[in-house]
């Protein structure tokens, strides 16, 4: 009996690797070895990278609170503890769009705070 290869399929585990790689430069978008490297990496990258992007927006928002606090006569610190004493449950993320958008709301939060 002639040995079956299963044609089918591995030509669908091939197409679906040159699906993920179609836009990448030269052979990394053709060749299905090359662009399988490709594809293991660029997978990698996007694994770490969903983790790196929390911890760059939280870093974003505290330099935001942090420039919006000492205009308004504080620093982010004393800000935070202060929030933290008067059991206000206000994270980074809204903070961070009150000083940037709505200045005079933002304003408001740090009297109330540091009464």
């Amino acid at each position: 009996m002639p040995r079956s290869k299963n044609n089918v399929a591995s030509k669908k585990r091939r197409k679906k690797v040159l699906k993920q790689a179609k836009g990448a430069f030269g052979a990394r978008s053709k060749l299905i070895s090359v662009a399988t490297h490709h594809v293991d990496k660029s997978l990698q990258y996007a694994y770490r990278d969903r983790r790196a992007k929390k911890r760059s927006f939280r870093q974003l928002w505290i330099t935001r609170i942090n420039a919006a606090a000492r205009i308004n006569g504080t620093n982010y610190s004393k800000l935070i503890e202060a929030l933290g004493n008067k059991d206000m449950q206000i994270n980074r993320k809204v903070l961070a769009d009150l000083a940037a958008n709505h200045p005079k709301a933002f304003s408001e939060v740090v009297k109330f705070a540091m009464a």
